[in-house]
């Protein structure tokens, strides 16, 4: 009979073992003590082996003293904030908006360590109900506060039948070597159209993991933008699900890595229903000994016939050291579909930066020109005026070095 050997378990998995049995979580502690974190054989996690990247969890949060200004402030949002956990108090919601809270994690159950490590450690979670479209853009501040602390949290998102809104998370904190594992479930009704934005601006030593799960009703439209732009380690994973007919997603990210930075998006979505459609578009751009990730699969349900589906990664490398990834799928069960990936890697266009110098503009100023050009697609097409000037800030101020 052939014995299975143990798992040998780091520092990480250690703490993280004794942290779920001091909240009941034993199943989810057995299944660390058994498997351990991913590795690399893991397909979704092959090239973010959390066992080798993950080498220390600190203590679990405790609630925050005081929390300092946003990391990314838009003028005349709807802010609300996350603390170290805990669902902060909020001033009087704008019409539309019913803010509530609920017990324990929102994802739906997966075979995900991310996602079993949020279902066990979130207390509590914050809760928006959309019943009408609502003008203001809606702000969500999850940040973790004091000495290196392990937090999670969840947000629970319910846009009603025929309703629009735009929602912004940022993700940021004190500079410390903090590990937060957040979690986001949206649920559009039909005709419901929802524009949510994440942006990562953690400090540096953190630790930074995001699940955001979202379920679209017959002719919903979602447009999502992850940007990572701040932790040493980030994750984002986007489990979209296509499941009424006419429902359409434009799924976007951007990876903005420098020297010693390892980011992450991995989605995987499902168009379960005939008749849906999605365009998935990523970028990354990676400096000094920056690493990028981006994995992207397509899954066609059997009965998923007129699925229009089209994945599509760049990457930008601005050194030689750098390293972008990109592991496109396609996993189709129908037979009347349109559907295809591609992923392209490259550096600046010599000519068009000889172009531009010879026009007198500096090697430098014309080298960022190019870039900002490269990243436009992505933030062009948010509609908020104050939302889009944000977002170029904090892309300016990664090109700048800040």
């Amino acid at each position: 009979m052939r014995q299975t050997m143990p798992v040998r378990l780091g520092a990480a998995e250690d703490t993280l073992i004794a942290q779920l049995k001091s909240v009941g979580a034993d199943a989810t502690a057995e299944r660390i003590t058994v498997a351990g974190l991913p590795t690399r054989r893991v397909e979704s996690y092959h090239y973010t082996d959390l066992k080798t990247l993950l080498r220390a969890v600190p203590p679990l949060a405790q609630a925050a003293n005081e929390a300092s200004a946003p990391a990314l402030r838009v003028p005349g949002a709807y802010q609300l904030m996350i603390a170290n956990g805990v669902i902060q108090s909020a001033s009087t919601a704008p019409a539309g908006i019913i803010v509530g809270k609920a017990d324990g994690g929102v994802l739906s159950t997966r075979d995900d360590i991310l996602v079993h490590l949020n279902g066990a450690l979130a207390k509590d979670s914050l809760t928006l109900t959309l019943e009408s479209s609502v003008d203001p853009v809606i702000q969500i501040d999850r940040r973790i506060e004091g000495e290196a602390a392990h937090a999670a949290d969840s947000l629970k998102v319910f846009v009603a039948d025929g309703a629009s809104a735009t929602i912004l998370e940022t993700f940021s904190g004190s500079d410390a070597a903090h590990v937060g594992n957040h979690a986001t479930y949206v649920a559009l009704g039909k005709n419901a159209v929802l524009t949510h934005i994440t942006v990562d601006l953690s400090a540096r030593a953190t630790s930074h993991f995001a699940t955001n799960e979202y379920h679209l009703a017959e002719g919903a439209k979602l447009r999502t933008l992850v940007i990572h732009a701040g932790a040493g380690l980030s994750r984002t994973q986007l489990f979209p699900r296509y499941e009424g007919a006419g429902a359409h997603g434009d799924i976007t990210g951007l990876n903005l890595v420098s020297d010693g930075q390892h980011a992450d998006i991995t989605m995987d979505a499902t168009h379960a229903v005939p008749g849906t459609s999605s365009q998935p578009l990523f970028k990354s751009i990676a400096r000094g000994r920056g690493k990028a990730v981006v994995q992207g699969k397509l899954v066609v349900a059997r009965d998923a016939q007129k699925t229009d589906a089209k994945f599509m990664h760049q990457g930008l490398m601005l050194s030689d050291e750098a390293e972008i990834l990109s592991k496109p799928e396609l996993e189709i069960y129908a037979d009347d579909v349109v559907c295809g990936h591609g992923s392209t890697c490259g550096k600046l266009d010599e000519d068009s930066l000889f172009y531009l110098m010879s026009r007198g503009i500096p090697q430098e100023e014309a080298e960022t020109m190019l870039v900002r050009g490269f990243l436009e697609e992505l933030v062009d097409p948010i509609e908020d005026a104050a939302l889009a000037e944000a977002l170029h800030g904090v892309i300016d101020g990664w090109l700048l070095g800040k």
